[in-house]
C-alpha cells in the first residue's frame, strides 16, 4: 500500500527492513554536528510489517522488526547504543517505524533513504469536543422499534469499539457492566495501568475491556518533568474522552440531565458494543494535547488488540497523508478491517478548515439536532429575543436592568476587541456592576465571556453571534443568567440600545422545546470543506443527505 500514499517511493510495502540489507544499502555517513544543535522528536515511516502477527512467532518478528530499527538508526548516529537511547517508540506489530528524538539534521538525512516513506516532526493535535437518538429514529418516546437499526444490530453486542482520546472514567454508569456476558474470546488487549495512586488506577470489566495510555511522544515534547504532571493513567481527568466513549458506546443510564434540562436515558451508539480507552492526550502544551508519536503507537495495539471500530476525536491542520499520524494509523486499521471514524474538527465557520480527510476515514461534522433549551431576552420596549442557554441560575422577577454593551463598558487598559469580546480582563467593574452585558461571540471560550461579566460584577450575558456564526446558538451552563442569541437578532438588540437612554432587559430561565424546526443544519464551529490535501475527495463524510 505504499505506492497509494506516496507514489514517488519504489521500494516495496511487504518488504521487510533486515538488518543485513539495512547494513548494505543504507550507506548513510555521519557528519559533524555542531554541539548546539537542537533536538527534536520526530516519527520515521516505513511502511507495513509482513511478519506473522499471531502465535509464539509474534513477539520474536517484534523483536527483529525493533533491532532493526536500531540498526538503521544506528548507522546514522554512529552506533546502536546511541540509537536506543534515541528511540522511543518501535512500531512492530501493522505500522513499521519508529519515534526518536533527532536532530534535524539526521532527520534530513533519514528523509532521503529509499527504504523511508516519511520523517515528519512529532506534531501536536487538539481534541474536538440524551435525545440525539430519538432524532436520529433509533427509537420513539424512550421504545425501540423492532424494525430499528438498534434491534437489528442487537444494540452492538459482539463489537469492540476503541477510542484515541483523553481515556475513560470507569466508575460512569455508561460503562456498567450488569448482565453482560464475558468478555469475547478474540479480544487480545490489556488493562493496564502503572499510577501509584489507587483512586487514579482504571480498573476494567465486562463493558471496558481494555485501557491503555501512551506519553512518550507527549514526554519527549514537553520534557520528563511537564509530562509527570499528568499522572501516567489512563483515567480520564479532562473528560472528553469519557463523553466521546459513552457517546460511541454508553450504556442505558436513565436520569440523566444537566441542572434538570434534558432530562432522559442516556445511552451510546452501540449501547451493547465492548469498549478500549487509549490514552493519548494530555495537559495541553501550546495549544496541542496529542501527539503523532503517541497516536501511531496506540493504533497499532488497537489494531493487535481486535477493535472493530476506532473513534478518534482529535485532529490538527491538514497535511500531507503520509505525515500525519491520524492518515498513517488509520490507514493501517482500516488496511487490517478496523472502521475509524473521526471528527472533522471545531474550527468553522471558514472553508478548507475540515481535518481528517484521508479517503479512508469516516469524517463527521457537527450538526444539530430538534431539541433547544430557549431563554429570552424581554426588553423594555415589550419585545422579546428568543436566545438558548443551560444557566441554572435565574434573575429576580419582575425587575429589568440596565444593558450595556462590552464595548461600552471596556477598562482602561483594555482594547476595544478585547473588551467586545469579554475576554478576561476586559471589562471596567464601575460601569459592569448591576448591568446585563452584550458580548460578541468569537476568539475565546463562549463561558469565559460570562466568566468575565461575573468578576467584573454583571448581572447576566447576552451572547450576540458575529456574522460568520450566523443563527447557530448554543446552549451552555453559564456562571450567571444568560442567553446565546442570533447574529441577526443581535443587529436588533443594538439598535434598540442605541436608540434610547435607557435601554434595558431581563432575561428568562431556559426550558426545554422538543421537535425543533429546522433541524438538522450544520453547526457554525463545524470545520468545512473542501478538502485541502485532495479537492477531489468530498469531506466531511457525514452527515450528508440520504
Amino acid at each position: 500500500m505504499r505506492g497509494s500514499m506516496h507514489s514517488s517511493v519504489k521500494s516495496s510495502p511487504r518488504a521487510p527492513l533486515l538488518a543485513p540489507v539495512l547494513l548494505l544499502v543504507c550507506g548513510l555517513s555521519l557528519l559533524q554536528r555542531p554541539a548546539s544543535a537542537e533536538i527534536k522528536s520526530y516519527v520515521v515511516y516505513l511502511g507495513c510489517h509482513s511478519h506473522g502477527r499471531e502465535g509464539a512467532a509474534l513477539a520474536s518478528n517484534q523483536e527483529r522488526a525493533k533491532n532493526s530499527h536500531y540498526q538503521f538508526l544506528g548507522s546514522v548516529l554512529g552506533s546502536e547504543e546511541k540509537a536506543q537511547d534515541a528511540i522511543f517508540y518501535s512500531y512492530t506489530r501493522y505500522i513499521n517505524g519508529f519515534a526518536a528524538t533527532l536532530e534535524e539534521e539526521d532527520a534530513m538525512q533519514i528523509s532521503k533513504h529509499p527504504s523511508v516513506i516519511s520523517v515528519f516532526p512529532n506534531r501536536g493535535h487538539k481534541l474536538h469536543t440524551t435525545r440525539s437518538w430519538e432524532f436520529l429514529g433509533m427509537e420513539k418516546d424512550g421504545r425501540v422499534r423492532p424494525n430499528s437499526i438498534w434491534a437489528k444490530a442487537r444494540y452492538g453486542d459482539g463489537v469492540i469499539i476503541g477510542n484515541l482520546d483523553t481515556g475513560v472514567w470507569p466508575e460512569a454508569g455508561s460503562f456498567s457492566d450488569d448482565g453482560m456476558g464475558p468478555v469475547p474470546a478474540r479480544w487480545r488487549g490489556v488493562c493496564h495501568d502503572q499510577s501509584s495512586d489507587d483512586d487514579a488506577q482504571v480498573r476494567c470489566n465486562r463493558k471496558l475491556i481494555g485501557a491503555q495510555y501512551f506519553n512518550k511522544g507527549y514526554a519527549a515534547t514537553v520534557g520528563r518533568a511537564g509530562a509527570g504532571a499528568s499522572p501516567a493513567s489512563t483515567r480520564d481527568s479532562d473528560g472528553h474522552g469519557t463523553h466521546t466513549l459513552s457517546t460511541a458506546a454508553g450504556r442505558f443510564v436513565p436520569g440523566a440531565n444537566l441542572f434538570g434540562y434534558g432530562n432522559g436515558t442516556a445511552k451510546g451508539g452501540a449501547p451493547g458494543a465492548r469498549v478500549a480507552a487509549y490514552k493519548v492526550c494530555w495537559r495541553p502544551f501550546n495549544g496541542s494535547e496529542c501527539f503523532d508519536a503517541d497516536i501511531i503507537a496506540a493504533f497499532d495495539a488497537a489494531i493487535h488488540d481486535g477493535v472493530d471500530v476506532l473513534s478518534v476525536s482529535l485532529g490538527g491542520a491538514p497535511t500531507e497523508y503520509f505525515r500525519d499520524g491520524v492518515a498513517i494509523g488509520s490507514f493501517h486499521a482500516v488496511r487490517n478491517g478496523v472502521t475509524v471514524v473521526s471528527s472533522a474538527g471545531n474550527s468553522g465557520p471558514g472553508a478548507g478548515t475540515v481535518s481528517n480527510t484521508a479517503p479512508w476515514l469516516v469524517t463527521v461534522g457537527a450538526s444539530t439536532m430538534d431539541r433547544e433549551f430557549p431563554a429570552y431576552l424581554v426588553l423594555g420596549n415589550k419585545k422579546q429575543i428568543k436566545g438558548q442557554s443551560l444557566s441554572p441560575v435565574p434573575l429576580p422577577a419582575n425587575k429589568h436592568y440596565r444593558l450595556i454593551s462590552s464595548v461600552e463598558a471596556k477598562a482602561e487598559d483594555a482594547t476595544v476587541v478585547q473588551a467586545q469580546l469579554c475576554m478576561e480582563g476586559s471589562l471596567d467593574k464601575k460601569k459592569v456592576r448591576g448591568k446585563i452585558v452584550v458580548c460578541m461571540r468569537g476568539k475565546n471560550a463562549r463561558v469565559e465571556k460570562g466568566e468575565e461579566v461575573h468578576r467584573a460584577g454583571g448581572v447576566g450575558l447576552v451572547l450576540a453571534n458575529d456574522e460568520a456564526t450566523g443563527n447557530e446558538m448554543i446552549a451552555d451552563a453559564h456562571v450567571l443568567p444568560a442567553t446565546h442569541i442570533t447574529y441577526s437578532d443581535g443587529v436588533a438588540l443594538l439598535t434598540y440600545m442605541n436608540s434610547t437612554r435607557s435601554a434595558s432587559g431581563y432575561i428568562t430561565l431556559p426550558n426545554t422545546a422538543l421537535e425543533t424546526k429546522p433541524a438538522p443544519f450544520m453547526a457554525a464551529f463545524s470545520s468545512q470543506g473542501p478538502n485541502a490535501v485532495t479537492p477531489q475527495i468530498l469531506n466531511p463524510t457525514s452527515p450528508r443527505r440520504g
